[in-house]
């Protein structure tokens, strides 16, 4: 193959995965060259002589050198002792705050809990129907006795709320990729393996892959994403779906081989969405849909199965739908979480993308939501957040000017590990294909545990919206019903499943329960890549099988289905672990029945 030459080049530009790195200047488009870095972040670089030397060297090794050559340069590589404790920076920024989960029993709690955050502007950072964590400052806590956080103590006890994080700064600071150049791994003779057309298993791919060794920035993502695209053009096209508020381009991979067979007549393409960054401080999902469109690109032409589903599908994966906030917390503030637009407010910035949409858009359901200084400010009208406007208006155009069906949708968020699925913005309208949804989140939540043994709860994403909602289908007489957290309408989930007619469209939040939150450490990138990896095949799988999409035109045909996701079924069955999916199963079959 004449991209066995390559494979070296693609391997070297993983290096450049710094913020620091001058030479990533050069990939930029047409917006401005970003402001330097913070005291905080560039305390991270090593010395400089070091840094430039190793650079220069890969850079030769990209344009000239021969790998045999970059093997003996990358045999000496100069450790980098560099700080281990947060800058001054940092915990100016950081110290003062700490995150705490708050555990709800009753409405009274909620209710309390629901005020505090509006009056104060509270920074939500996950919750589910058991608890709430929240980041806010400790003066908050401790010098605010009139508060609703006392109101809700008072409620609760004096054990109301366990924290989480004891060290934000120190957290913040670990997330960041360290400088050394010492390889973590000692080299083995797979490192000088020849090209093989077979797969390779994953474990012994991320062994050498750096670029999955720490997050990227942004400056880092998108001279990958070429590569790719000129590495494999027989199946990778690099598009984009639209334009940031400051002027940047929203990349996206779009992955599939067209048939070239004249005789078959045209059809619209299947095409589907994954995408992940809408929450700029969500870095673990930009690096999952990395990982995700890396580990298809590269098995096409390897195995069965993967070859089908790039045949039969394209692909889109979109690292960032925020590529301004994404910026913005490599240079900035790390936990920032809407887009950079400016807003009616001079000093309070940004769209929260993920509620700005215009399915039952509304941003007065919420005390805060109607704030541009809250968290999850959805705008002063639909649609007023650029990203979100922009790359609707690109998957409109798509299907309806570019022989395009889209056939799924998936929203990777963090965290909480949890599989959402319509309706977002109200628990008492049951979507059309409610069974066919919770069919497949099921086989998605059992893709991944059979990967890893990790465990994502199935529930719809109205649920996540309130605190607790004991019965979420038109509630009868004497049913509590909970505060929501935050508004859940303008979600992008239910606008592709309702406005776009996307029969398969889910929002699924990624690694962990809360640990470490939106500082999720690098060493959970291919963890969580993986358990990603297996879900969304199982989604193409789904989709070519007896089931969705293609189990009318199978009948039609008189074919019988040959779906992979039939397998991992059996599998589950037949293995008999008692992992707890049969509970979901039987939940979500009751609560069909009310």
């Amino acid at each position: 193959m004449r991209h066995l030459a390559n494979w070296c080049s693609l391997g070297a530009v993983f290096f450049f995965s710094y913020p620091s790195v001058s030479a990533g200047t050069v990939y930029t488009t047409s917006h401005p060259q970003p402001p330097p870095l913070p005291a905080f972040h560039q305390q991270l670089s090593p010395p400089k002589s070091v840094f430039t030397r190793a650079r220069d060297s890969l850079i030769r090794s990209i344009w000239s050198v021969p790998c045999n050559d970059l093997d003996q340069t990358a045999e000496a590589k100069p450790v980098s002792s560099g700080p281990t404790t947060p800058s001054s920076t940092l915990l100016a920024r950081y110290g003062g705050d700490v995150v705490l989960r708050f555990t709800i029993h009753e409405p009274e709690e909620a209710t309390a809990l629901t005020e505090a955050v509006n009056v104060l502007f509270l920074d939500i950072w996950e919750f589910n129907s058991e608890w709430v964590d929240i980041r806010l400052s400790k003066d908050v806590v401790l010098a605010t006795p009139q508060t609703h956080l006392q109101e809700f103590d008072g409620i609760n006890g004096s054990h109301a709320h366990t924290p989480l994080m004891h060290d934000l700064a120190q957290a913040i600071f670990e997330s960041y990729p360290s400088l050394t150049f010492d390889d973590p791994s000692p080299p083995t003779q797979d490192d000088h393996r020849p090209f093989s057309p077979i797969l390779q298993t994953s474990e012994s791919t991320d062994q050498t892959n750096i670029f999955f060794r720490n997050y990227q920035p942004l400056s880092v993502i998108i001279p990958w994403m070429r590569l790719l695209r000129s590495l494999f053009p027989t199946h990778v096209r690099l598009v984009n779906v639209g334009v940031s508020y400051e002027g940047r381009d929203i990349p996206a991979l779009r992955v599939g081989v067209h048939p070239t067979n004249s005789e078959k007549s045209s059809s619209p393409r299947k095409t589907i969405l994954i995408t992940g960054g809408s929450h700029a401080r969500e870095w673990i999902s930009t690096s999952t849909v990395n990982y995700i469109a890396y580990s298809f690109i590269t098995a096409y032409g390897k195995t069965k199965e993967m070859t089908k589903l790039l045949e039969e599908f394209d692909w889109v994966f979109i690292p960032t739908l925020n590529p301004d906030g994404y910026v913005y917390t490599w240079e900035n503030d790390r936990l920032w979480r809407k887009n950079r637009q400016q807003t009616s407010l001079r000093f309070c910035k940004g769209v929260d993308l993920d509620h700005a949409y215009g399915f039952e858009w509304d941003h007065e359901s919420n005390g805060a939501a109607d704030n541009p200084c809250s968290e999850s400010f959805a705008g002063e009208a639909p649609f007023q957040g650029v990203e979100a406007r922009r790359f609707a208006s690109w998957a409109k155009n798509e299907t309806e000017n570019n022989s395009a069906t889209i056939v799924a949708f998936v929203d990777f968020h963090s965290y909480s590990q949890q599989i959402l699925y319509p309706y977002s913005y109200t628990c008492a309208a049951s979507p059309p294909s409610l069974e066919n949804l919770e069919e497949l989140a099921i086989g998605l939540a059992k893709a991944i545990y059979l990967t890893n043994g990790e465990e994502y709860s199935v529930t719809a994403a109205c649920e996540g919206s309130a605190v607790n909602t004991d019965f979420p289908n038109e509630p009868k007489k004497g049913d509590r019903i909970w505060p929501r957290m935050e508004s859940g309408g303008g979600s992008p989930l239910d606008w592709f499943y309702h406005e776009l007619k996307v029969k398969y469209a889910y929002q699924i939040k990624l690694r962990d329960t809360g640990s470490y939150g939106f500082l999720l450490p690098s060493k959970n990138i291919v963890p969580t890549g993986r358990e990603a990896v297996s879900a969304v095949k199982y989604l193409g799988e789904f989709l070519l099988g007896n089931k969705g999409i293609e189990g009318e035109e199978g009948l039609k045909r008189g074919e019988k289905g040959e779906g992979k996701g039939q397998e991992v079924l059996r599998t589950e069955e037949a293995g008999g672990d008692g992992d707890g999916h049969e509970e979901i199963e039987y939940e979500l079959r009751r609560r069909r029945r009310r």
